[in-house]
């Protein structure tokens, strides 16, 4: 945690709504390392539990669009913090948006609140908002709706995120190291004005001591304003790689450029439409008042290349606290788990498996826990890379977000095309599928011990169909089951008596 020396004299409660996500999830102990007691509002209380801050934090069940329960969260909070946003959950994200904004700002006035502070994006000037990419606009919008409500408000209004795992940093990181030689849209020669996470921290945290008139938006941006063709050069440099050669085409639009991002990149064409978009105005400060309530210190905000090697260093460190990964798939499933032996919710097929292991439980875990990522699915490699081209190809994340820690998962992370739904140390992973599916999936993992005293791995796959084009789909790839989920089952086993 960082808050540059900087301790707040008056205690404040905060409530934090995205807490699950990439910046929410940095914040919340920046708040309570700067004094602050803090409240999480999450859809999913569960997912935030294993978060190094989860017992120093109180989290509440609720949704930003349910007013009930924002009122509820809202009940002796001095500053809210809205980190949300419905982009990717269909053609109504813009409406959601403002429903659930209009609910927050209504919400926070009747429990007194002193003051919301949102986290916008920056946008260009003299570009009539019709103009904007949808994106931009409705952050606009959310901005501008707490601007205009009763509760002062801090809008924070940034351009690219620099910091290990977001969205903005793996999608140049990928780029950049993959591609020596790149045809690239025009849109690599528009100016922007990046800024690290840190000071985005930085900024969040100081809004929440504001005084009671200070009512408006601020921009926020480091030091450099470059390109994305300079910043790409840049990260090679920083990054210690070759000069890369740079072709920008005017026929790339964004909707074009943002496949192209999520063939090459982690991050899928859903999350690079909108960053892509973003991209096609000039976004760069025009003030910088906030220093005037958040006041600069040495050699902050940081430069680019700065930002960039504390960024590079925490991947290479595999300390990544989170990643734009970290917010759950918009439209995910939520439904239950069927659960044995009683589930009234219509057919369930399921293949389960159980081998005897030569190897102790902590070894047997050991290999469970470190699932996927660069250490793969123990079986038939090129049918789980196929499984997630197809699923990149329909629009959905692919296999290649990987893993926030390459030994250790939480509740809540994101693994490839899985998203962990239960840990039970040294016993149970339970994973449910992201992907594109006609129907619910789950993966579960169990290190064991018979009724013999020697330990047992057992795994069994499940899954709800929905509709006819679900029982199809099982069927059709049940065949494959016996490689793909019979070899993982067995060569987990042999990496846990080998180790």
């Amino acid at each position: 945690m960082d808050t540059d020396g900087q301790r707040d004299t008056e205690r404040l409660h905060c409530l934090v709504t995205g807490a699950s996500g990439y910046i929410g999830g940095r914040l919340v102990p920046e708040l309570l390392e700067a004094g602050h007691r803090v409240r999480c509002l999450a859809r999913s209380p569960g997912k935030l539990r294993d978060h190094p801050w989860a017992q120093d934090a109180e989290t509440v069940g609720g949704d930003v669009t349910d007013a009930d329960s924002v009122a509820e969260a809202m009940r002796g909070i001095d500053v809210a913090y809205y980190l949300v946003h419905a982009l990717g959950t269909g053609s109504g994200f813009e409406d959601t948006d403002r429903r659930a904004a209009r609910t927050f700002a209504m919400q926070a006035h009747a429990a007194g609140v002193r003051r919301i502070v949102y986290l916008g994006g920056l946008t260009p000037s003299g570009i009539p908002e019709g103009d904007l990419s949808p994106h931009l606009r409705s952050r606009a919008e959310v901005g501008r709706i707490f601007l205009e409500a009763p509760v002062p408000a801090t809008v924070l209004r940034a351009a690219v995120v620099i910091g290990s795992g977001s969205a903005s940093f793996e999608m140049l990181r990928y780029l950049t190291e993959r591609l020596p030689v790149m045809i690239t849209p025009s849109w690599v020669h528009t100016r922007t004005q990046p800024i690290g996470v840190r000071d985005v921290l930085r900024y969040l945290v100081g809004s929440a001591t504001m005084p009671a008139d200070v009512d408006r938006a601020f921009d926020i941006g480091g030091p450099d304003v470059l390109t994305y063709q300079g910043m790409m050069r840049r990260y090679a440099t920083v990054a210690g790689l070759r000069r890369r050669v740079i072709v920008p085409v005017p026929v790339l639009t964004p909707r074009l450029s943002s496949h192209w991002v999520g063939l090459v990149t982690p991050v899928p064409a859903s999350l690079a439409r909108p960053l892509t978009e973003s991209l096609r105005h000039e976004v760069v400060c025009h003030e910088h008042d906030i220093a005037a309530h958040v006041p600069d210190l040495p050699g902050r905000p940081l430069p680019f290349d700065d930002a960039l090697a504390l960024a590079l260093r925490r991947v290479r460190e595999a300390q990544v606290a989170t990643r734009w990964s970290s917010a759950a798939v918009p439209g995910a499933p939520s439904d239950p788990l069927p659960t044995d032996p009683d589930w009234a919710g219509g057919s369930l097929y399921q293949d389960e498996r159980r081998l005897p292991v030569d190897a102790s439980r902590e070894a047997l875990w050991k290999v469970i826990e470190g699932v996927g990522g660069d250490n793969g699915w123990y079986s038939f490699p090129l049918a789980w890379a196929v499984r997630g081209w197809l699923d990149r190809f329909v629009g959905g994340v692919g296999l290649r977000r990987g893993r926030r820690d390459a030994a250790h998962l939480r509740v809540g992370d994101s693994l490839d095309f899985w998203r962990v739904e239960e840990i039970e140390r040294g016993h149970l992973l339970r994973l449910r599928a992201e992907m594109r599916l006609p129907g619910l999936a789950w993966l579960e993992m169990y290190a064991e011990t018979d009724t013999e005293g020697r330990t047992r791995y057992r795994q069994r796959a499940l899954f709800h169909p929905r509709g006819l084009l679900g029982h199809a789909y099982w069927w059709s790839v049940s065949p494959f089951h016996a490689v793909v989920f019979g070899g993982m089952a067995r060569n987990i086993t042999r990496a846990a008596a080998k180790s």
